[in-house]
């Protein structure tokens, strides 16, 4: 057995040359993601870098914790503040006159050289007593590297998964493929007196020993490429300049042992129809495929749509802000994806017989891609998965993005929008008659979800409550805007489920609280960005960060400029606070696309080489029957051009439907539709397709009618 494997893959080392690089190319990106995911693992023990010269720091609390019911049981739960508060200034003399203080970092936080443990008996629960490493909570933006970590985890992670889900999908098809064409030797194997085990034993045998070969080459190429994606991730922003791949161990087992499994569990249903074949099978040609669709097939691709449909349609009735998520608009397609796409040789007659092409070499296009099913839908499926990634993961973020700027546009009457970090008041004095003004600022409110959690709310801060009212344009579906004061507040639908007239507890940015604040207005819940509105009694110290303004003309303008912000048209701040997509969303969405590309180019250039190679028979009868070199090149060509057509219907059509859904979960939260197909980027990834099929179609058609 083992020398007719060997003999196998040397004789046909082509055939096996494209699922070779296929899967070694997924383990090597695997080996590659998974270095890049244990090194966001943990950060780096970095020092602290605001009070370096302090072992002891006292910093006010920079965490509410509240007490919440978790079945019988009364347990705390803790939310981090906006910023820490401020150490009490009774606090502070005190330390003084004890211990000299060896930094001072303003109200919220003072250095000192003391012991540890008597600093914390005088502090009790005062302040928070910061020793060794945990000093960098004191630093500006202490979980900036914990929150890149995390971004970066979800991408390396995403890109994991979609390798992963392309690679088996590229490899199985590859191997059923190759078993198909290779029907009448398994025949002549039978004939032979080979056992329908035999037969599948030695398929498997193949499948083991490329699987083997495949993973270690996978896993050394993952080694030399983890350090290169670890610096175009810190260069492209998407990773802290410190981040690099570690010495981690487990991503090259993952990798190789994924990598092997694949092998065998693709190969595993093509030795089950090769096993089947009989003997008298080398004794005929079938012009025609039949059981194209095998029953275990028909069943998986049926679950796989049913399910991926269901998933939308019950995230469209649930919860429809949750179709607005990348974790979603990326994850849901795969599964329509793999149906459409396993299905795939149930469509391909239909649709090839319903062209009407003309002339002898559009009647052979149309009647061979008809016929031959297999070959059709092989080189279909790889351009569907390209396509319908392309069309669904920059289409849905393009989608969001846009409908989010829309949607701010329309949110305000304003002619002129400020914004900035802080931002200074512009005195009235300096404003022409009749400009309306104004000032918010970005703030935090903390609710009891119900009685077992504490909810962080990003919220908005009202200066002039009068102002606010006549210049916004928010989606109020029940009270009114102009009631706003100190004592009330504007929530949207799902905050707390409250009705006009309610009261809500909440505690503010800096853990002051709770405060009993009144719902004058419900707003629609939209993309996610109408939060609650309270004024800036219960927003302390929050920032001006945006001011709004209209009328008065281009003095208005001027007379903005002292509040040191950027001035801009309402229509330019909405285009420039939601571009198109930022780099780093660019170079991510980038990423998956150019493996699933990668993956089709290397599917489709191996299934039609295999084809068009074993055509030799065919091809010739056509020169026989006056069919001219340049007659035949057109005729294969031109059904490879119609495989990557149809390919590229069916994944518009998951494209649509995703993006069908997500129109339809847009109108439902109130939001503005607007939907964006990326043309450019499907018609790039189609065109690529598309040449890569004719010209390793008409390559070995080409020797073949010399």
């Amino acid at each position: 057995m083992l020398s007719v494997v060997l003999s196998g893959l040397r004789a046909r080392w082509a055939s096996f040359l494209g699922g070779f690089l296929a899967l070694a190319l997924g383990v090597g990106l695997l080996t590659t993601m998974g270095l890049g995911l244990s090194a966001t693992f943990h950060a780096p023990e970095r020092s602290p870098q605001r009070f370096a010269s302090s072992p002891v720091v006292v910093q006010g609390q920079d965490r509410l914790t509240l007490d919440v019911r978790r079945g019988p049981d009364t347990v705390p739960v803790s939310q981090r503040l906006d910023r820490p508060q401020p150490v009490d200034k009774e606090l502070v003399r005190e330390l003084r006159a004890r211990w000299p203080l060896t930094e001072s970092g303003g109200p919220d936080a003072v250095g000192l050289d003391a012991p540890a443990d008597e600093v914390r008996a005088l502090v009790g629960d005062r302040a928070q007593v910061l020793t060794g490493e945990a000093r960098r909570n004191a630093d500006p933006d202490p979980e900036r590297d914990t929150q890149a970590l995390v971004g970066l985890n979800a991408l390396l992670g995403t890109t994991g998964g979609v390798t992963a889900f392309v690679s088996v999908f590229v490899v199985a098809s590859t191997f059923a493929f190759a078993v198909a064409l290779r029907r009448r030797e398994f025949g002549l194997l039978r004939t032979a007196g080979a056992t329908p085990g035999q037969v599948r034993r030695m398929l498997l045998a193949e499948a083991t020993a490329l699987g083997v070969l495949a993973s270690a080459a996978g896993c050394a190429l993952g080694a030399a490429g983890a350090p290169l994606l670890a610096r175009a991730l810190v260069d492209g922003g998407l990773a802290p300049g410190w981040f690099a791949v570690g010495d981690a161990v487990w991503p090259f087992h993952l990798a190789f042992w994924t990598g092997l499994t694949v092998a065998l569990a693709g190969a595993v249903a093509a030795s089950r129809r090769a096993g089947k074949v009989g003997p008298t099978a080398a004794l005929r040609e079938a012009d025609v495929d039949t059981d194209v669709l095998p029953l275990g097939r028909a069943l998986l691709g049926a679950g796989l749509l049913l399910t991926g449909l269901g998933l939308l349609v019950w995230t469209y009735a649930t919860e429809p802000s949750e179709l607005l998520k990348r974790k979603t608009y990326t994850t849901l397609p795969m599964l329509l994806i793999g149906g459409v796409a396993l299905l795939s040789p149930l469509l391909v007659r239909p649709v090839a017989r319903l062209l009407r092409l003309r002339g002898a070499v559009g009647t052979l296009v149309r009647e061979n891609s008809a016929a031959s099913v297999r070959r059709t839908a092989a080189v279909a499926a790889p351009v569907l998965v390209t396509v319908a990634l392309a069309g669904t993961l920059f289409g849905s973020a393009a989608s969001v993005t846009q409908t989010r700027g829309v949607e701010a546009r329309e949110q305000t009457a304003a002619q002129y929008v400020v914004s900035g970090k802080e931002l200074k008041p512009v005195a009235a004095a300096a404003l022409p008659a009749g400009a309306v003004v104004s000032p918010t600022a970005s703030t935090s409110l903390f609710v009891r979800d119900g009685a077992e959690a504490v909810v962080k709310y990003g919220a908005r801060a009202v200066a002039d409550p009068a102002a606010f009212a006549e210049l916004a344009r928010l989606p109020v579906v029940a009270g009114d805007l102009r009631d706003l004061d100190d004592r009330s507040i504007v929530v949207n639908e799902e905050f707390e489920r409250h009705r006009i007239g309610e009261t809500v507890e909440i505690w503010r940015a800096d853990g002051s609280g709770p405060v009993r604040l009144r719902v004058v207005a419900v707003l629609a819940l939209g993309t996610g960005d109408n939060g609650p509105y309270v004024t800036r009694a219960n927003a302390p110290g929050a920032p001006l960060d945006r001011i709004e303004a209209s009328g008065g003309g281009a003095a208005t303008a001027r007379a903005l400029e002292a509040s040191g912000g950027t001035v801009r048209t309402a229509a330019a701040w909405a285009a420039a606070d939601h571009p198109a997509s930022s780099p780093q969303t660019r170079l991510g969405m980038i990423l998956v696309l150019g493996i699933a590309l990668v993956y089709t180019v290397i599917g489709l250039a191996n299934t039609l080489l295999m084809a068009t190679s074993v055509r030799g028979g065919e091809l010739a009868s056509l020169r026989l029957a006056g069919a001219t070199r340049a007659q035949i090149l057109r005729v294969v060509t031109g059904e490879a051009v119609l495989a990557t057509a149809i390919g590229a219907l069916l994944g518009l059509a998951v494209t649509a439907a995703v993006l069908g859904t997500l129109g339809a979960g847009l109108a439902s939260l109130s939001a503005p539709v607007a939907l964006v197909l990326p043309w450019a980027v499907v018609g790039a990834a189609a065109a690529v397709c598309a040449t890569v099929a004719v010209a390793s179609s008409a390559l070995p058609a080409w020797r073949l009618t010399r």
